[in-house]
């Protein structure tokens, strides 16, 4: 999810659904030790219960990076060994470290020393295989050495192989056939440890199904782009009395106040922080001009009031004029 789940992402999705863990983008061991550790950790309360995923594969680096996640509040940290790119795999992390079951066990035996007296939890995420190796075995073997070894108790397993070559990371999330029967087995020979599913998942139904097999499940991109269907988790799994937010509408608004208070609202400000709506109102009439007048590039320097107003005009009538625009 990287460029996708930053902080405005995290807040919108927090005003549709407060009890779901939400995740941040995977932020690089190297970006911590040598970057701006405060634009790449800074979060907002309200964004909580939040994990920060980390990518790298030196225990010593990891350890220091996961200190830092406790230090900032971070409610998990999450080594990802699921990222099947390119680029990621130069770096000698993510999918690719599945091949080295032992020296994940060692980062995440690192990791939970330096936060031992917090209690932060070192999650591990990763694919049910690597190339074409498609046997069970391979990831119980995995999950059963960074479980003994490492002393990781949370593995999330996104339910399809990582194709390490001739696959696009987006390619990598269609072409392996999904295996959740494989988590389910996990599930069933490891009952001691927390076992969430993700890869797939699309609806609330489904969802359900697996939550018999296994103790969560992980929703990426389903969400992303419908983010209202989060609105009936709360209630429905996560045992909340009352849903986050009555309707859409209280969503947008709200989200507006948040995007309206940014320091860089004006020029392309708000756009970056709006893109992450586009999806909020999938199936109403009229979404479809809503979200041409909050992308619309000619609006740029509106407050971003002044273009939901436009918006739910638009909603309501005729796409977008030009007259519209300088009103």
């Amino acid at each position: 999810m990287m460029d996708w789940t930053d902080r405005h992402c995290r807040v919108l999705h927090r005003l549709i659904t407060r009890r779901t863990r939400l995740y941040t983008e995977m932020v690089t061991t190297g970006a911590l030790l040598h970057g701006d550790v405060a634009r790449h950790l800074d979060f907002s309360a309200e964004e909580r219960p939040l994990a920060l995923q980390l990518g790298g594969s030196e225990p010593a680096d990891l350890a220091h990076c996961a200190r830092l996640a406790a230090r900032w509040g971070y409610d998990e940290v999450n080594l990802n060994c699921g990222c099947p790119s390119e680029r990621v795999q130069r770096g000698a992390f993510g999918a690719c470290l599945m091949a080295e079951p032992q020296l994940v066990a060692d980062c995440v035996a690192a990791m939970r020393e330096a936060v031992s007296d917090t209690a932060m939890p070192v999650t591990v995420k990763h694919r049910i295989g690597i190339d074409r190796e498609e046997s069970y075995a391979f990831v119980r073997d995995f999950v059963g050495t960074v479980a003994q070894r490492g002393g990781c108790e949370v593995f999330i397993v996104h339910a399809r192989n990582a194709w390490l070559k001739g696959l696009s990371p987006k390619q990598n999330r269609e072409v392996p056939p999904l295996r959740h029967e494989f988590v389910y087995r996990l599930k069933a020979d490891f009952p001691h440890l927390t076992l969430v599913l993700n890869g797939g998942v699309t609806d609330d139904v489904a969802i359900a199904t697996h939550l018999q097999h296994v103790d969560g499940v992980m929703v990426g991109r389903h969400a992303y782009h419908d983010p209202w269907a989060m609105a009936a988790w709360d209630q429905r799994f996560l045992g909340a009395g009352d849903a986050a937010a009555s309707d859409t509408d209280e969503v947008e608004a709200r989200y507006v106040d948040c995007v309206a208070r940014l320091p860089s609202v004006g020029g392309a400000g708000w756009l970056a922080a709006t893109r992450h709506m586009m999806g909020l109102r999938n199936g109403q009439p009229g979404a479809r001009r809503w979200r041409q007048v909050w992308s619309d590039a000619r609006l740029r320097q509106e407050s971003p009031h002044r273009v939901m107003a436009l918006a739910r005009a638009a909603m309501r009538g005729p796409a977008l004029q030009n007259e519209a625009v300088t009103a």
